[in-house]
């Protein structure tokens, strides 16, 4: 492969987002048109360059920092202006904030120096509004050419996209694209340059929503302070990826990760707000909403659709990827997991409080995908939830992972289409439970279909799925095309826990293999042990580490009573969490924790990420161990003791819209208050 088609990396940028835009630059501060730098919005790459430079001249970085959700700045000397001598004397701060459709920076050069200080101050701009599809695919992009405006402008437009930026009291050179100031700062005085992005771009569909976020901020304190300080930075992050679709912009949603993914994607989206319940209901109510409007309603070999079934992602336009022969529609369907998890979403939403009057217009759409589940889910008819692009141009997997060689056997070699994964038939039961328990509820017929559903696929997946390793029996990571187990051990046992598919013996199986070194060994839970052919420490799906993935095992073996593994994984994500300065990656390196004082970053992941910042808030309900069930007129209360967390206090989680206050002593004896009228506390069932 031609260098120039390699996935540019990004693990060393530094990014500020407030979704749909986004800036990744240097950690100098400076834009430079190199790879993935740049400043995106919906999909296409709306500047490429903001180079700063006084007399011409590179300054010299010192440091960077955030700056609030959507801001960062970062902080340069330019040691050959100035004061002779040891100490430099004129210093610049670049204070970078994404503000909707557009961006802001002010410059602030500050002298110390006993003698004015004269400069020429210029900023190099470029544009050529490439999509994000050809960004990723490491494709050479044409620059645009820059016209002037008003004074002190520079335009571009393309593709029904303008974009303009502005500096203010900047003289303007349009044929380099180039922004010029004068400067003279008189002994121990400053001067702040400053410039503007705007964009214009009538066709994007998604934007900023215009209200502030529906879900409480928890105040937290824990003995390990790792926690509170994660906590912080991924809600900071959650609130910039926040978007809506333009047509409905208050029905909120989670982009899912800059720079690729910052766009409506079903299972991701779906998940992070299933996480974020116990800080209120709201965003997974709209996210539901927003994604029944786009139910399947008729059957698409090409884009995926069919009758009930969940969208998996949404874009401006077809989504090319050069070199592998993707070709994804502007509204794709082509995920197994995101129906069955829209149903479960729904029924936790329910149980965490979401009023009756928000559930019933989605009953309807409750039904349309269970008869997905029935009609459509199980195309050969073994009883098995499975997949296969008919297309030819999607995706050839088609679970959470979804890179091209991440269903392997033990051996390495490739497992073939259509494919049943392990955790989708967890979600299967799952959802076909969660189902019959609204459909009872709200006097709907079917109920006990979907339990005899449940029970038979359970039935099925004992008889098919369990193989012997290296380490004794586990589940297979998936059944091929000719049903033969995929015998790979990998983390996707951990989301059947809580899904009812296993019985307690199995569940606590699973909870040994979790938190064995092959798979527990790294910073969080390896995505493949370390026994298998196809591991790596740096593959995309086998054998990194996901936050994401790891707090969803985390979740189910704290709720089935599983303490000690849960912790061990719970700890191992919270030193990630240190390394990355408590900006959880999409993904990183699985190496061994005795190997590495801290983990590697994956090249290409995206950072922030959506549920990657959301699995803050499963450490934090796995801690108190929080679990309500409001029309049953309960709450469980069941902590998470000892390491890594300690004692904990949480205030303004919230359950039926209300504040509650949990604390959680160092002994694991935990009291509630603010619960709301009706609702007792009662031991929870394992």
């Amino acid at each position: 492969m031609a260098d120039q088609h390699l996935q540019p990396l990004l693990h060393d940028l530094v990014g500020v987002v407030l979704a749909p835009t986004s800036a990744l630059t240097d950690p100098d501060g400076q834009l430079r048109p190199v790879g993935v730098q740049g400043v995106f919005h919906a999909d296409a790459r709306v500047l490429r360059q903001a180079e700063f430079r006084l007399d011409g001249r590179e300054l010299e970085a010192i440091g960077n920092s955030p700056d609030g959700p959507h801001g960062a700045r970062f902080v340069s000397l330019a040691r050959w202006l100035g004061d002779d001598g040891p100490d430099p004397t004129v210093r610049i701060d670049r204070v970078r904030r994404v503000v909707p459709r557009g961006l802001t920076e002010e410059i602030h050069v500050v002298s110390t120096a006993a003698d004015p200080v004269r400069a020429t101050a210029t900023l190099d701009l470029g544009c050529d509004l490439a999509p994000v599809e050809a960004v990723k695919s490491g494709l050479p992009t044409t620059p645009l050419e820059a016209k002037s405006g008003q004074p002190g402008q520079l335009g571009w437009t393309a593709e029904g996209i303008t974009v303009t930026v502005s500096g203010e009291g900047a003289e303007v050179e349009p044929e380099t694209g180039r922004l010029r100031w004068s400067i003279e700062l008189p002994p121990r005085g400053q001067v702040v340059l400053r410039w503007r992005l705007a964009v214009d771009d009538p066709r994007a569909v998604v934007v900023t929503p215009p209200r502030e976020p529906a879900w409480s901020r928890p105040e937290v304190s824990a003995d390990d302070p790792r926690l509170a300080r994660l906590l912080d930075r991924s809600l900071d992050d959650l609130r910039a990826l926040r978007l809506a679709e333009a047509e409905t912009p208050h029905e909120v949603f989670l982009g899912a990760g800059v720079p690729w993914f910052l766009t409506l994607f079903g299972r991701d989206s779906m998940w992070a707000a299933r996480m974020l319940l116990p800080l209120g209901t709201e965003l997974a109510a709209s996210t539901l909403r927003v994604l029944a409007r786009r139910q399947g309603t008729r059957v698409d070999e090409r884009s995926g659709e069919e009758p009930g079934k969940i969208m998996h992602e949404l874009r401006r336009h077809e989504f090319v990827a050069v070199g592998n022969g993707l070709r994804l529609p502007a509204a794709y369907y082509g995920t197994i997991d995101a129906t069955p998890l829209w149903v479960s979403l729904l029924h936790d939403a329910w149980r965490w409080g979401l009023p009756d009057e928000e559930i019933v217009p989605l009953l309807p759409h409750l039904e349309a995908a269970l008869r997905w589940l029935a009609e459509h889910a199980d195309p050969d008819g073994d009883g098995f939830v499975e997949y296969l692009d008919l297309s030819g141009q999607g995706l050839a997997n088609q679970g959470w992972k979804d890179s091209h060689d991440s269903v392997r056997f033990r051996d390495g070699s490739l497992a073939r289409p259509p494919i049943a994964l392990a955790e989708v038939q967890g979600y299967a039961h799952r959802a076909a439970l969660d189902g019959a328990a609204l459909l009872d509820a709200f006097d709907r017929p079917g109920g006990e279909r979907w339990r005899a559903y449940a029970a038979g696929l359970a039935e099925r997946f004992r008889a098919r799925f369990w193989v012997d390793g290296p380490l004794g029996a586990h589940p297979a990571l998936a059944l091929d095309r000719d049903k033969r187990p995929v015998d790979s051990l990998t983390s996707n046992i951990g989301h059947l826990l809580g899904t009812g598919l296993l019985d307690a013996d199995e569940s606590a199986r699973v909870a040994d293999l979790l938190a064995d070194d092959t798979l527990a060994g790294g910073y969080g839970l390896r995505t493949m042990s370390t026994k298998d052919a196809g591991f790596s420490p740096l593959s995309y799906h086998c054998g990194s580490i996901w936050a994401h993935d790891t707090a969803i095992a985390i979740g189910g073996l704290a709720a089935q009573g599983h303490a000690d593994a849960a912790a061990r994984l719970a700890d191992g994500l919270l030193g990630a969490a240190e390394a990355f300065d408590y900006r959880l990656p999409e993904l990183f390196g699985g190496d061994d924790r005795t190997m590495l004082t801290r983990p590697l970053p994956y090249p290409a992941a995206c950072r922030p990420q959506a549920w990657s910042a959301a699995a803050a808030v499963v450490l934090l309900q796995t801690a108190v161990g929080l679990y309500p069930d409001v029309p049953a007129g309960q709450v469980h209360l069941q902590p998470l003791t000892g390491t890594p967390f300690g004692a904990v206090t949480a205030r303004r989680l919230r359950i039926a819209d209300a504040p509650v206050d949990v604390t959680v002593d160092r002994t694991g004896q935990s009291t509630i208050a603010g619960l709301p009228s009706g609702l007792v506390i009662t031991p929870r069932q394992r």
